[in-house]
């Protein structure tokens, strides 16, 4: 076809003749070009939706995926509220929503509200006495009574000082006017001859690869309080502090390796030394992987949660693979949970029981939505109180085998219902398959029995967000630091993310947990079982004590 150049002039002036006189062959053949292009254009908007609405998430941030902001209806409420299949209350433990007791409030969310005393756990705690009172003594008012403790009024203060202090110790040094010898007063106790103590490593680590402060970030602030601290010197800190404390990061992948569940997924990061090596490959070359990833992995077993990072060219399968050459072979399979790419499955040798992630499933509706809003408000409704039932056993503290019973009776019958709902669409010929919707639903049939294991298995999660929310600790480095400048730099990112936030799923405080460590760095290589995040205050009152 003979590409014809029309300006919106010429299409205005087509218009303006169109009403006047009939249009000649020129005019015609223009205005059918410009009809022709536009239909073009229209159809491949319709096709390429989905790609152009997450271009706008990107762009302008993903809004909340809840029901009613996803499918626009006339009312705000819970659309699942007047939905007849509600939560039984047969099962012992189980309470209905609306029944005659009625179901605890979950507590609110941390960090809402004002934040009280007890709160400040890494606060000093200073405790005065009254000047003339003590607990026993005579009233003063009444002069007949005694008076007793209670409990103590509590003001916090809170005071601004830098990341890491300094202080500058000036030992006197006296010269004899005779014989020239000099007399320097001793060197106060405890403080060494190292200039920065374990502390200061702890917090380079913990605002480096805790909170996505970069080391130039850190040196400005350092330099501004005038404390200054510069950015290699940084890295020489953390580097070998993280060579002190590897066999720990070592015993995680050990303890994590023997998980019950054990979630893993990636994302894509940046390593410099890589990526040159990638521009200077050979095209020829056998090796033609380029990608770099981050690969989250968390290992639960019971309440407990271990969070391993790896940066590298691997996948999340094939670096779940090198934690999974830790585990012991009598214990069998654990159970894995990750979204439907291959290349987070391990190998074939390491045996796992796969599930997949339903909110990965869930969200393709989301995205079809604007074009299917009927057809998706029905399955995202379903899919609703699945997660309501999930929750209801969560508030309420079931065990693994009572939710599991729970959903079978609750989410079973749910679940039937949506499969026969998917396959109707496609039987009855009511969804083309290369829509949005149809490749929504092609995704769930394809994957409906690793969807579903969680009405079959003990202990099979909903969901992958607990690897997800992991994974926003590397894209917060990502987003501020940008790239690691080497291999090592990243093994170091490594390490110091997995003890930082495992002790934040343990509630363990991350900067006394890396300061312990440091300051018994000779026991780690033969008690790390004994230096967990978990455990190891026992361990350290054990030490401190011998």
């Amino acid at each position: 076809m003979q590409a014809i150049a029309v300006d919106m002039a010429d299409l205005d002036a087509l218009l303006h003749s169109a009403t006047e006189r009939p249009l000649n062959k020129d005019e015609h053949k223009k205005l059918k070009a410009a009809i022709t292009t536009l239909g073009y254009l229209t159809q491949l908007v319709e096709q390429k939706n989905m790609s152009i609405q997450r271009l706008r998430q990107m762009l302008f941030g993903a809004k909340t995926e809840k029901i009613g902001n996803v499918v626009k209806t006339g009312s705000n409420a819970d659309p699942a509220a007047s939905d007849p299949q509600e939560p039984s209350a047969t099962v012992p433990g189980v309470q209905k929503p609306g029944a005659a007791e009625p179901v605890a409030k979950p507590e609110p969310k941390p960090g809402h509200g004002r934040n009280g005393a007890d709160t400040y756990t890494g606060a000093n705690h200073i405790r005065i006495d009254h000047p003339d009172l003590c607990a026993g003594a005579p009233c003063p008012a009444c002069e007949q009574g005694k008076v007793y403790d209670m409990p103590p009024k509590l003001l916090v203060r809170v005071t601004g000082q830098a990341p890491l202090q300094a202080t500058v110790n000036e030992m006197q040094k006296l010269r004899c006017n005779l014989c020239g010898d000099i007399f320097t007063a001793p060197t106060p106790e405890g403080i060494g001859e190292q200039k920065y103590d374990e502390r200061a490593a702890s917090m380079i680590s913990v605002l480096k690869y805790g909170s996505g402060m970069p080391f130039y970030r850190q040196q400005r602030l350092q330099e501004n309080l005038g404390i200054p601290l510069p950015a290699s010197t940084q890295w020489e800190i953390v580097e070998s502090a993280a060579r002190a404390i590897k066999p720990v990061y070592e015993e995680l992948i050990r303890y994590a390796a023997q998980g019950d569940v054990i979630h893993n997924d990636d994302t894509t990061a940046k390593i410099l030394t890589l990526m040159k090596e990638n521009a200077q490959r050979d095209p020829s070359s056998a090796d033609t992987r380029t990608g770099i990833f981050t690969s989250g992995i968390v290992s639960v077993t019971g309440k407990r949660q271990i969070a391993l990072f790896f940066t590298g060219k691997q996948h999340a399968g094939e670096n779940l693979s090198d934690v999974l050459a830790h585990r012991a072979a009598a214990i069998g399979p654990p159970t894995q949970m990750c979204d439907a790419l291959t290349r987070n499955q391990p190998e074939s040798r390491f045996e796992t029981i796969l599930s997949n992630c339903n909110a990965h499933a869930r969200r393709k509706y989301v995205e079809a939505a604007p074009q299917f809003p009927d057809e998706c408000k029905f399955v995202l409704e379903i899919l609703a109180q699945v997660y309501r039932t999930d929750g209801l056993c969560k508030l309420q503290g079931l065990s693994d085998p009572m939710r599991l019973l729970v959903h079978q009776i609750d989410s079973g019958p749910l679940m039937t219902q949506l499969h026969d709902w998917l396959e109707e669409q496609f039987a009855q010929r009511k969804v083309e398959p290369n829509s949005g919707l149809g490749q929504a639903i092609s995704y769930m049939l394809n994957h409906w029995s690793k969807l579903t294991l969680f009405l079959r298995r003990t202990g099979v999660p909903l969901d992958n967000t607990v690897v997800e929310r992991a994974l926003k600790m590397a894209i917060l480095h990502r987003k501020n630091a940008m790239f690691y400048r080497t291999q090592k730099g990243a093994d170091v990112g490594d390490l110091f993310m997995t003890l930082i936030y495992t002790c934040q799923l343990c509630r363990a405080n991350p900067f006394e947990y890396l300061t312990a460590l440091l300051q018994h760095q000779t026991d780690l290589e033969h008690d790390g079982p004994k230096w967990m995040p978990w455990n190891y205050t026992e361990a350290l009152q054990h030490a401190d004590a011998t």
